[in-house]
C-alpha cells in the first residue's frame, strides 16, 4: 500500500476526495472500493484498477482465540508474519519490518532464515489494516503496536519511522505515540536517532544476557555493538528524553538464568537511574529451527532470577507466554507455510 500512489490516482479528483479516500480505507475498513459508497461509481471502479486494496493473508487463530497469526503475502511473492495478541482491555499488534532478519540470532526462528530484504511504509501499514480488518467483525480494533515481529527495526530505520509517523495520523489509524513500542538488539545509532525525532514512542532494548562472553554466543552482532555501546547510547536516549527503558531478557535454562547472573545484570545496569527502566523478562519459546537446542527455565529459576533484580530495587515484569500454540511467540516467527 503505497499512499503516494493513491494520491497520483486522484490528482484530477478536487482535493476532499483523497480525505473521502482515506476514511473508506482507514475509518471505514473497505477491503474494495466497490463499498466506497461516499465516491462516485466511475472513481471505485479506477480505484479498483489502479489502487486495488485487496491484501493476501492466511489467518491463524489459537484455541482460545487470544493469539492471531497472519501470514501476509507481499507483491513480490515473499512472505511476513504479524500476530495479533488480544488481552481484555487492549489488542496489541505485533509488527515485522523486514523479511527475514540479518542479525541470525541462535534463539530467534526468523534470525535463520537470512536476511531478504526491508518492509517498505506501506507493507508496515498494512500488517496494522489485516488486523483491523479481522477485528471489525468483532466490533474491536487494534490498541498497541510493538515493532517486535521478523527483523530489527533500527536496519530499517526511515521506513519504520516514517510508517509510525502515518499510523499515528488522525487521517489513518490515529494510534497515539506512546501506544506504539520499537524493540532493538541494540543498534546505537538507531536509539541515538530516535532521540532526534522526538517523538513519544517506547523503546525496548533486547539484553538477553549480563556479559559480552554471554551474549556474543547468542548474539553475532554483538561483536559489533558491545554491551558497554548499547547502553552508553541508551544512557544518552534516558539524559535526552527522561522517558523509561525497557530491557527485554529471554531466560535459557542453565545459560543465562541463573542467581549470579541475575546479579551480573544487576551490576551492568548499576549506573542507569532505576526509576527510568524496567526489566522484561520472557521464557524462551521452542521452536523448530534455531541453531542451538534451547530449553526454556524452570518456574523455580525463574523466581529465583526475580528475587535477585527485585532485591536490587530493579523494576521485572514477566512477559506473559501467548502464540505458542500457533508459532507465534516470541522468536517463533517464521514466514514459513504452515
Amino acid at each position: 500500500m503505497n499512499l503516494n500512489n493513491l494520491t497520483k490516482a486522484l490528482k484530477d479528483q478536487p482535493p476532499f476526495r483523497l480525505k473521502q479516500a482515506k476514511e473508506a480505507i482507514f475509518k471505514q475498513l473497505i477491503e474494495n472500493w466497490s463499498q466506497a459508497l461516499n465516491l462516485p461509481s466511475g472513481l471505485r471502479e479506477k480505484l479498483n484498477n489502479e489502487y486495488p486494496l485487496a491484501i493476501k493473508a492466511q489467518i491463524s487463530e489459537s484455541k482460545d482465540k487470544k493469539s492471531v497469526k497472519a501470514l501476509i503475502y507481499l507483491r513480490d511473492g515473499l512472505k511476513i508474519e504479524s500476530v495479533l495478541l488480544r488481552h481484555e482491555d487492549r489488542n496489541t499488534v505485533c509488527l515485522s519490518s523486514q523479511v527475514g532478519c540479518a542479525l541470525g540470532c541462535l534463539f530467534c526462528a526468523t534470525g535463520q532464515l537470512g536476511f531478504r530484504r526491508n518492509l517498505d511504509e506501506g507493507e508496515i501499514i498494512e500488517q496494522v489494516l489485516v488486523f483491523n480488518r479481522y477485528l471489525k467483525t468483532l466490533g474491536e480494533k487494534v490498541h498497541n503496536l510493538v515493532f517486535m515481529g521478523m527483523g530489527e527495526p533500527f536496519l530499517n530505520y526511515g521506513n519504520v519511522i516514517g510508517a509510525i509517523k502515518k499510523i499515528n495520523s488522525k487521517e489513518t489509524f490515529n494510534i497515539g505515540w506512546r501506544h506504539i513500542s520499537i524493540s532493538t538488539i541494540g543498534i546505537p545509532e538507531g536509539i541515538r536517532k530516535l532521540v532526534k525525532e522526538n517523538l513519544q514512542v517506547n523503546l525496548a532494548v533486547s539484553l538477553h544476557a549480563p556479559n559480552d562472553d554471554l551474549r556474543s554466543q547468542i548474539i553475532p552482532l554483538n561483536a559489533k555493538y558491545p554491551l558497554k555501546e548499547i547502553l552508553k547510547a541508551v544512557k544518552y536516549y534516558l539524559a535526552e528524553t527522561n522517558r523509561r527503558v525497557m530491557f527485554e531478557y529471554i531466560l535459557i535454562k542453565g545459560f543465562n538464568d541463573q542467581d549470579s547472573q541475575a546479579r551480573q545484570l544487576a551490576d551492568l545496569l548499576a549506573d542507569l537511574p532505576k526509576k527510568l527502566y524496567l526489566i522484561n523478562l520472557i521464557l524462551y519459546n521452542q521452536s523448530d529451527f534455531p541453531k542451538k537446542k534451547f530449553l526454556p527455565s524452570d518456574k523455580k529459576q525463574i523466581e529465583i532470577f526475580k528475587r535477585v533484580l527485585g532485591r536490587n530495587k530493579i523494576n521485572v515484569t514477566e512477559r506473559l507466554r501467548l502464540g505458542r500454540g500457533i508459532q507465534a511467540a516470541c522468536g517463533q516467527l517464521t514466514s514459513q507455510n504452515k
